[in-house]
């Protein structure tokens, strides 16, 4: 990395590198506009930390953004780093007391394209978005965690599920679906979950009490008095959506993720008797502590399906438009053991 400045933290001086390396693209387009570049790194300001990162998951929505769909309007200027979810390690802080200190590792998911994202070697990022990474996962493993958790945890919450509800999550193996499983098992729910049926032992670890394979049969022929259905496909494939409603008990909850996907929602639901509402997840470090918590106990698990170097990104959000991952394709962007790049205060 070219040069260092010293920048001053809440009185600690940290020598921070001047330039760094990411994975950018210069106009939205395929995969193959992902390219590495030496960019700046970005300015701390305000609540913000500064992130060495480790780690950073692909998400969906970083692949619609690239492409020219998701948050793509937002994108103020080329040459643009994608990547909201990061797992990494505090290089400088607010203020000298910051509840994370330098040379804490933390997890969390920034504000792309607002801001600079996660597939770059350092991220700024609101302190209120972050959670001390839990010690029993790698960076690795953490990175794969904070957008599809917190998503599944507000879906499931938004939907009320209970004890003894007959809950229905799509895509179940996926990034979200695979951690909605197991929130809706952990609230005492009867879990059915669609997924290909190579899956089907995988779902049922993690607390699925049925699957239905999707390429053998239709789930409106199997399951009926659905009490909350999960849906994270929406009409993008066979009428997912739409279907979803004649398994619904009458006044059963629907709740969706991927916003856009079903545009008649509302009205579909609502000719049927039935609530439904689409989902979009915001960045709450509170909500990422607890989360964090059930992931030190052990009652609930990420799974980690490929990893990539940052070299490979291209490969890894292809990954992902491909479909079929279990749980999250996550880029490494630094070794867990590499030494901080800091002199300040690590207390």
């Amino acid at each position: 990395m070219a040069g260092t400045v010293a920048r001053q933290n809440g009185g600690m001086p940290d020598t921070i590198p001047e330039t760094m390396r990411a994975l950018v693209i210069d106009r939205l387009g395929g995969a193959d506009e992902l390219h590495l570049a030496d960019v700046a790194v970005p300015l701390r300001i305000a609540d913000e930390l500064l992130v060495r990162v480790i780690a950073a998951s692909v998400n969906p929505i970083d692949v619609k953004t690239r492409s020219g769909r998701g948050s793509s309007a937002a994108i103020a200027s080329f040459p643009f780093i994608g990547g909201s979810d990061f797992s990494g390690v505090v290089v400088a802080v607010p203020y000298a007391q910051h509840p994370f200190p330098v040379g804490t590792p933390v997890f969390g998911m920034g504000r792309v394209p607002r801001v600079g994202g996660s597939f770059a070697e350092y991220l700024s990022v609101a302190s209120t978005a972050v959670a001390v990474k839990p010690e029993n996962l790698s960076h690795v493993e953490a990175a794969a965690v904070p957008v599809a958790a917190q998503t599944a945890w507000g879906m499931v919450r938004l939907a009320e599920v209970g004890p003894d509800d007959r809950v229905l999550v799509h895509a179940g193996a996926g990034g979200v679906g695979h951690f909605a499983v197991q929130f809706a098992a952990l609230a005492g729910a009867h879990v059915i979950a669609t997924a290909s049926g190579a899956n089907a032992d995988f779902l049922r670890e993690l607390g699925a009490s049925e699957t239905i394979d999707y390429a053998t049969q239709r789930f409106e022929e199997v399951a009926s008095d659905i009490d909350v259905v999960i849906d994270l496909i929406g009409n993008v494939h066979d009428d997912t959506g739409t279907r979803s409603l004649e398994v619904l008990r009458d006044g059963g909850r629907l709740v969706n993720a991927p916003t856009g996907s079903w545009p008649t929602m509302q009205a579909d639901a609502a000719a049927r008797g039935i609530s439904a509402t689409g989902y979009n997840v915001p960045a709450d470090g509170r909500v990422l502590a607890e989360i964090a918590a059930l992931l030190r106990s052990g009652a609930v698990r990420v799974h980690v399906d490929r990893e990539f170097a940052l070299a490979e990104g291209a490969d890894a959000q292809r990954a992902v438009e491909g479909g079929h991952v279990r749980g999250k394709v996550v880029i490494r962007v630094a070794e867990e053991s590499a030494a901080p790049t800091t002199t300040g205060d690590a207390r």
